[in-house]
């Protein structure tokens, strides 16, 4: 009994020092930070609508069991192509946007560069070396050769989205980042100066080089280890310039938050939204693709690019299955979904808009 004690407190001890010492972990913000946010209760964040997170028993059976399911069509074959960036000279004129796989994007608008969620690592995990890898296995751009970056712009912690080994890679570049309330504390562990992050809460505004950025609500959670689960706020963003409104939804479950920012911020020129990553088991935290484009209704978006696919397997669905079925689920509802290949750069206000199905080209 004595000898099983001491290994339970060995693994304890492990784990904690494991925690403590590796620092993609990232630090979990001291409570007086972010207790004053109304979004804030009983020690962690909470979503505006319930959400539920918990799976039952066969639930959880029938996830063990998708796991080990083999020829499911979970990555691509081969490596997906890229499009080197960046293919216009900068600064540009008009607003563009381009998609680097997953939720990564830069926008460019009124002549200020912002990069959203820059994931730019190999695989989104602590331990890259242990965690699935990048489908094009390699990025558009080399992270040194990127103009400077006015802001970077984060949705949550998650480690799909916010990657230490990127953040340290961009902070020389970087003029500010701005983040969700407690997110903070996670760049302050890896050396960006406090001055140069700025966290918001939920429906809160700021006027940045003359664009307006706005944080909203979204449906989902945070966390970067066992024991901060909730402890970070996660948001979406609005991106408002002179003549260019953008909405990015970061991670989300569909809900009534959507309508109450379009008829706050909407109409959208552009919507950055979820499509991907999903589960019918855990759908309260991923939109399904249909949910998408009833989102992007909902924000009263313009044009649709859907984001969360096209870099990595982080569920059980095929990895083209999110674009064919957004696609589909678009031109019922004639929503102008754009489907850019990985680095390629669009114009907002500019057609043709890309509308290729280059993902077939990988499946023959």
């Amino acid at each position: 009994m004595l000898t099983v004690l001491f290994a339970l407190v060995g693994i304890v001890l492990s784990v904690y020092l494991l925690i403590k010492f590796t620092p993609a972990f990232g630090q979990k913000p001291a409570r007086e930070r972010v207790q004053m946010s109304l979004n804030y209760s009983n020690g962690s964040f909470k979503n505006q609508t319930p959400t539920s997170m918990s799976t039952d028993f066969m639930s959880s059976i029938t996830m063990i069991r998708d796991m080990f399911m083999r020829k499911a069509n979970r990555k691509p074959e081969h490596p997906l192509p890229v499009t080197k960036f960046p293919s216009l000279r900068h600064p540009y004129h008009q607003t563009n946007i381009t998609w680097f796989g997953h939720s990564a994007c830069m926008i460019e608008i009124d002549g200020k560069h912002l990069l959203l969620d820059p994931m730019f690592g190999d695989s989104p995990s602590p331990f890259p070396l242990f965690g699935g890898k990048r489908f094009s296995k390699v990025l558009p751009f080399s992270i040194e050769e990127l103009p400077k970056i006015d802001a970077v712009i984060l949705s949550h912690d998650h480690y799909d989205h916010l990657d230490y080994g990127t953040i340290q890679k961009l902070n020389d570049k970087v003029n500010q980042f701005f983040v969700p309330i407690g997110v903070g504390s996670h760049l302050e562990r890896w050396g960006v100066h406090p001055d140069m992050i700025y966290e918001l809460d939920w429906w809160e505004e700021i006027e940045f080089y003359g664009l307006t950025l706005a944080s909203a609500p979204a449906r989902h959670f945070s966390g970067r280890n066992i024991h901060d689960r909730n402890s970070t706020l996660w948001c979406s963003w609005i991106i408002k310039g002179q003549d260019s409104t953008i909405f990015f939804s970061g991670d989300s479950g569909y809900g009534p938050h959507f309508k109450e920012i379009g008829e706050r911020y909407g109409p959208f020129d552009l919507t950055l939204m979820e499509c991907g990553q999903y589960d019918p088991r855990w759908a309260p935290i991923h939109m399904l693709p249909e949910e998408t484009v009833l989102a992007h209704k909902d924000v009263k978006g313009y044009l649709l690019l859907p984001i969360h696919w096209g870099a990595f397997t982080l569920s059980f669905h095929e990895w083209t299955e999110p674009i064919i079925r957004v696609t589909i689920a678009g031109e019922e509802e004639g929503i102008k979904v754009l489907t850019p290949a990985i680095g390629e750069t669009i114009l907002l206000h500019e057609a043709p808009y890309p509308s290729s199905r280059w993902w077939e080209e990988e499946l023959k």
